[in-house]
């Protein structure tokens, strides 16, 4: 009988066809990228829309750049959509109870397979905590619905999973070209946080899904996507590379901050507010008087992003913004706003590149630090300790300033920016929420065959027992020297007991009057059938055995045998074969 596909599947030739040729991925890419640049330009423009409706805007205006906002406004709209948000995450749980899965679990975990429905129930939230107001940054709507699009094409076409996780690592490199004016960083942000590596086989299809993403998006003109750094930004001099290291530093600490911050805040809520509801309603109260003070800290940022006018602000007012932002953000994803952080950082790091420039001229103040310099090196640092890609923040400034010197200042403190993370906390934000979720990843190199190579796969299910009580003189009359190796012992009631070498049973210093519990192996070490290849080959380490039991978890029973020997080769057979796909040596 066959069985209808949950998704739409391109007709078998053309299967095979794109199957056979690499251009045919390059021509997908681009398809990719198309739907990329226009989920960019429509997610955006419902934002923008829900911000003239919802906060009385004119058409054209960004809600985090304006003067001021109508205090009730301001109080209601994030707190009465945040209670809506979590009705709606209520509802959704009887039909959805798994969690939805984003770009990099999906490369790093299920070989590049997502969720349509579940990526465009994503972008939704995404886009009704942005329009509410909430302190988010909509580039985790843009990179999940573009991915998951991606995943259903890969997936139409039956694509190999290398080539699967090809075509997310697309969807999320056009998204962020097209929303950021970058091509080069949408693509860096593929290879290094999606992907999670850069190969040959790669560069075409990603470069050129991001390239059009690009241009996609920026068909919509009013939408005035992209990072604004006004025409001249200053001239860069030596003494800045050794400046920018240091802002590096606090630029890392206090991403590692407002990461724990985050974490903390949703730990807090959780255990006083009992009533899921009630958290985000709670979280966009908050938001909503914070906006009192200055409406910067409201929805992603974009509109204050473009920071040419707000780093000449007076010191007092942009100290304010930086405090008041910081808490937005960690109160707004706390409290269960769907959202990310990348807008955040940026415009975060640039009025803190400001503020640590004239703090700095204040302690030396012959050295007169530009501030636009350093609102450029301290986007890009602070970006690079909460979302990771070192060079994608590098590439976010070229392509905004196009100054080649100020490049290197920033790749200076983005570099020690990402190593002291690294080295202290270890996460990106995004495996960080993983992490607290109970993942181990780090990042979205592809492990997911890893989990999938289990021992149930590779054990050898003839498991030849005999009862621990037996005598040594009866076995050695049933197992003859040759006969076998090993022999898996145990109980009267059929549990584990140990593994029995017929070398030692037949030792002529053996007393055969004792029964097998004597010289019983590896009592109480066991290999479980859903252990993953890793797990197994380190039980093998610890224990220095060449061949373990596998048993059921439940009763102990012995069903199999896994020798060292066979778990280390379909261990480099699989690493071989991943790596080849990698390469695109296939």
């Amino acid at each position: 009988m066959i069985t209808k596909s949950p998704y739409l599947e391109a007709p078998p030739r053309l299967r095979a066809f794109v199957r056979a040729h690499e251009t045919s991925l390059v021509i997908l890419a681009a398809v990719v990228g198309v739907i990329a640049g226009l989920v960019v330009a429509a997610m955006s423009g419902a934002v923008n829309l829900l911000h003239a409706v919802l906060f009385n805007l004119s058409s054209g205006d960004r809600l985090s750049s304006q003067v001021s906002i109508d205090p009730w406004r301001a109080l209601l709209v994030p707190s009465l959509g945040g209670f809506l948000l979590g009705i709606a995450f209520l509802l959704l749980l009887r039909v959805r109870p798994a969690r939805e899965i984003d770009p990099i679990e999906a490369n790093a975990l299920h070989g590049g397979r997502m969720s349509f429905r579940g990526s465009l129930i994503v972008a939704l939230e995404t886009v009704w905590s942005s329009g509410v107001g909430a302190s988010v940054g909509l580039e985790a709507g843009y990179t999940q619905l573009s991915s998951g699009l991606g995943a259903s094409l890969g997936r139409g076409f039956h694509l190999r999973r290398a080539d699967q996780r090809l075509m997310v690592g697309c969807g999320t490199a056009a998204a962020i070209a097209g929303a950021f004016s970058a091509p080069l960083a949408g693509a860096f942000y593929a290879f290094e946080l999606v992907i999670g590596g850069y190969s040959p086989a790669s560069l075409t299809p990603v470069g050129v899904a991001s390239v059009v993403g690009y241009f996609v998006a920026h068909a919509f003109a009013p939408l005035s996507l992209g990072i604004g750094a006004g025409p001249m930004v200053g001239v860069v001099l030596g003494r800045d590379l050794a400046v920018a290291a240091l802002l590096g530093v606090f630029a890392a600490l206090f991403g590692i901050a407002i990461m724990r911050g985050a974490g903390l805040c949703e730990s807090l809520l959780s255990k006083i507010v009992p009533w899921s509801p009630l958290r985000p309603a709670l979280g966009g109260l908050a938001v909503g008087l914070l906006a009192l003070q200055t409406p910067q800290v409201l929805s992603s940022g974009h509109g204050a992003l473009h920071f040419n006018g707000i780093v000449t602000m007076p010191l007092a007012f942009i100290g304010m913004v930086f405090v008041l932002k910081t808490t937005a953000s960690m109160i707004s994803l706390g409290s269960g706003f769907r959202g990310g952080l990348f807008f955040a950082t940026l415009f975060l790091g640039a009025i803190g590149g400001r503020l640590f420039a004239e703090g700095f001229d204040g302690i030396w103040p012959g050295l007169r630090l530009e501030s636009n310099i350093y609102a450029i090196i301290g986007m890009s640092a602070l970006s690079a300790s909460v979302i990771g890609g070192p060079l994608t923040m590098t590439f976010i400034a070229l392509e905004s300033t196009g100054d080649l010197w100020l490049t290197t200042a920033v790749l200076v403190a983005v570099i020690i920016s990402t190593q002291i993370t690294r080295e202290l906390f270890g996460y990106s934000f995004a495996t960080w929420r993983l992490h607290l979720r109970g993942e181990t990843i780090r990042s979205a190199a592809d492990i997911g065959w890893i989990r999938d190579l289990t021992v149930r796969r590779m054990m050898r299910p003839d498991v030849l027992t005999v009862n621990a009580a037996t005598s040594i003189a009866e076995f050695r009359t049933k197992f003859p020297p040759g006969s076998k190796t090993q022999v898996v012992a145990v109980d009267d009631a059929g549990h584990y007991a140990g593994m029995v070498f017929v070398s030692d049973a037949h030792g002529a210093d053996i007393d055969a009057k004792k029964d097998l519990n004597s010289i019983l192996h590896y009592p109480r070490v066991v290999l479980h059938p859903g252990m993953n290849i890793r797990e197994a080959i380190a039980a093998f380490d610890v224990t220095e055995a060449e061949s373990l039991t596998v048993v059921e978890s439940g009763d102990q029973r012995p069903i199999g045998i896994l020798t060292e020997a066979h778990a280390m080769r379909r261990y480099a057979e699989e690493s071989e074969r991943r790596r080849r796909e990698v390469v695109g040596d296939v």
